[in-house]
């Protein structure tokens, strides 16, 4: 967990214990308390999902995955991807892939697939189009499988609140696609932009679990 100067909690308790503000009884150390401390603000992992039979590897490292002129809806994907601890992860590697606005998968080519390194501090950014409906799926989503050293590899799916399959409510029909086991992984919706280029926004964070 983050506060508003972007520092872990772990770090804040850090520096307080170094200014003095918080005092440490004589049989407690600051590692210790620090342990104890975190083992109270765990977070839990993003829950998997289906892998599906249109993952390909060597997807380009790129974080534009629309070519002008691609119909469909303007998407913007970003997030942080932490462990357990709220910490913040370096070194992640997010590969994503998608259909485009019909539903349809390029699977001779590379068309809305990319591989995303995270930057320092674990965020990550694409921008896209509002994925179509495919045909063997209920739902329209995005594939994830995020890496990172010595943690768990995730392998999740992203999918939308406004989604016409939930009719207005997904936290009541999130499970009409028998595949989504956790309504954490259907993400709100903001459309941004003037009137004259709105386009979608959706933060996807993705917490890791360490190996």
């Amino acid at each position: 967990m983050l506060d508003s100067s972007g520092l872990s909690r772990r770090e804040v308790l850090q520096k307080c214990v170094a200014l003095g503000s918080i005092t440490l009884i004589a049989s407690q150390s600051s590692a210790a308390m620090l342990l104890a401390f975190e083992e109270k603000e765990l977070h839990k992992p993003t829950p998997p999902n289906e892998l599906g039979p249109f993952y390909k590897k060597r997807a380009p490292q790129t974080a534009m995955l629309r070519a002008a002129g691609d119909p469909g809806m303007p998407l913007s994907v970003s997030g942080q991807i932490l462990d357990t601890r709220g910490e913040k992860l370096p070194n992640v590697v997010v590969e994503v892939w998608q259909t485009d606005h019909l539903g349809h998968y390029d699977l001779d080519g590379y068309r809305y697939r990319a591989k995303l390194p995270a930057d320092g501090s674990g965020n990550y950014k694409f921008e896209s189009v509002m994925p179509g409906h495919y045909p063997d799926r209920v739902c329209q989503h995005i594939h994830y499988l995020v890496t990172a050293p010595g943690h768990k590899p995730l392998v999740t799916q992203l999918y939308f609140a406004t989604d016409p399959v939930f009719e207005g409510d997904p936290d009541k029909n999130f499970n009409r696609d028998p595949l989504i086991h956790s309504r954490e992984l259907v993400r709100p919706v903001m459309l941004v932009g003037d009137p004259k280029d709105i386009h979608a926004a959706v933060n996807f964070e993705l917490c890791l679990e360490r190996v």
